[in-house]
């Protein structure tokens, strides 16, 4: 899928995020030839190695494919004399900007029968110690620990958009019995997401966009269940409940009636 991709752009640069899932070294070796940037989770007990020495011409044997071993990330993370570098993440996983510790080198992750991966490490810490440390690696050695950090969490945003197409707009639950029928569904799906995402910014911006509450959980931001009520009662009342404007013609609902009732169903379809 990932090379089908970059034949469709062959002029963009693809950068991939995955979880620990995709930290495999064949996967991260066959798109790292074709110049295709990894960020995934790492271990932290990955043998990691300096690169192989320089080879002068003419010696003998097989070639070196990586230098002297180096310390795992467990150890690093152990040592007192470890140097870690303050950075402040924005958008950390829906929270807002978020001050981590990091500590970053180079290193050549290799394996027993594999092919070795030149990677970037970033080992991360929480100073108020809010999450386990953890480990990244992106397999373009150019880029900066803030870069790399911030594509990973940047994850979050697409796993949080298919656990709300799942749940409000019924993806994986289509009642079709074809896969081409599931095919077609799912993409539209995933477009009224957008739509509905587009048409509530635009509803933010002329400040119509309510913030419902709860009395036993208090809510800073509006979630995609609140924005798509907010447009089904946009267009719902202008559709739907559409009266004349003639001052002679009388409405069968009072207007606060209709607005409660317009205001329930949107939330309960």
């Amino acid at each position: 899928m990932i090379f089908q991709a970059q034949r469709w752009l062959p002029n963009r640069e693809l950068r991939v995020v995955g979880d620990s899932a995709f930290s495999a070294l064949e996967w991260l070796h066959a798109l790292a030839q074709q110049n295709i940037t990894v960020v995934t989770r790492l271990r932290l007990d990955a043998a990691l190695y300096e690169p192989a020495p320089f080879r002068p011409p003419g010696t003998n044997g097989r070639p070196r494919k990586k230098g002297k071993r180096l310390s795992t990330l467990r150890q690093v993370l152990e040592r007192k004399a470890t140097h870690w570098q303050r950075l402040t993440v924005p958008g950390w996983y829906g929270e807002g900007d978020r001050v981590i510790e990091v500590c970053s080198r180079t290193a050549v992750w290799s394996h027993t029968g594999l092919l070795p991966v030149p990677i970037r490490w970033v080992l991360i810490r929480d100073p108020q110690q809010r999450f386990d440390p953890q480990a990244l690696l992106c397999t373009d050695l150019t880029q900066n620990p803030l870069t790399i950090v911030s594509w990973f969490v940047r994850r979050w945003q697409v796993e949080v958009t298919f656990q709300e197409v799942r749940r409000t707009l019924g993806v994986e639950t289509q009642r079709q019995w074809a896969e081409h029928a599931i095919a077609r569904t799912t993409p539209c799906l995933l477009a009224l997401f957008s739509l509905v995402t587009l048409l509530a910014d635009r509803l933010v911006r002329q400040s119509t966009l309510p913030l419902p509450q709860d009395a036993w959980y208090r809510k800073a931001r509006p979630t995609f269940a609140d924005a798509l009520a907010v447009v089904r009662q946009q267009y719902w009342r202008q559709k739907g409940f559409r009266l004349s404007r003639r001052p002679d013609h009388v409405g069968k609902l009072p207007r606060a009636l209709r607005e409660s009732l317009i205001y329930a169903l949107c939330r309960a379809a």
